[in-house]
């Protein structure tokens, strides 16, 4: 049995009318792809397949979150994916997928394999940049990321860099350190003296 079996739509014995499909995408989705970028995912794909006869309608919905490293702090990111991909097949002479709505396929086939057009639609949902929200990212490697930047002999402090500055500024200002109370007390009495 092959990595990808169970994403085959047995096109030809397929009912005519509306066809439903769920498809569960977890890790093992991901490295049989052979992709060592998505490090967990808990993904539900469902495909609805309308057979009118003389082509088949396939629309994906796809829904979950996916985990790949932060571009900046290398911690886990978790992304939310929400998205839909619709594609048209047909038979014909040859493959021809020159277009993104219409796929053609030789008559001899029999089935299509839909794993690489769920895979295609995940990884196009996913933003290039790879980055917590401000003020997220593990703070110890921002501060070593800040330090090697600036040891480059470079004068120009970059926007990144200004807005790191900043995000630590809001957090010492806004939040204080909790301390312990006897210390508070301790504190009290050497400044009373």
């Amino acid at each position: 049995m092959g990595k990808f079996t169970e994403y085959k739509l047995m096109l030809k014995s397929m009912p005519k009318g509306i066809n439903e499909f769920v498809y569960k995408l977890g890790k093992q989705f991901f490295v049989n792809m052979e992709n060592n970028d998505i490090r967990d995912a808990n993904l539900t794909v469902d495909l609805a397949v309308n057979n009118t006869g003389d082509f088949y309608d396939l629309t994906f919905a796809v829904e979950g979150e996916v985990t790949v490293l932060c571009d900046r702090c290398l911690d886990d990111l978790v992304i939310p994916i929400e998205t839909a991909y619709h594609v048209v097949v047909k038979y014909g002479d040859s493959y021809n997928d020159a277009s993104d709505e219409l796929l053609e396929i030789p008559e001899s086939d029999n089935y299509l394999n839909v794993a690489y057009m769920l895979y295609d639609t995940v990884m196009l949902a996913i933003p290039i940049k790879h980055v917590h929200p401000m003020g997220k990212c593990n703070r110890a490697m921002s501060a070593l990321l800040k330090k090697h930047r600036s040891g480059n002999g470079d004068d120009d402090t970059s926007l990144e860099d200004q807005l790191i500055d900043e995000m630590d500024s809001m957090d010492s200002a806004g939040a204080e350190t909790p301390t312990d109370p006897r210390w508070d007390e301790l504190k009290k009495l050497s400044d009373n003296n």
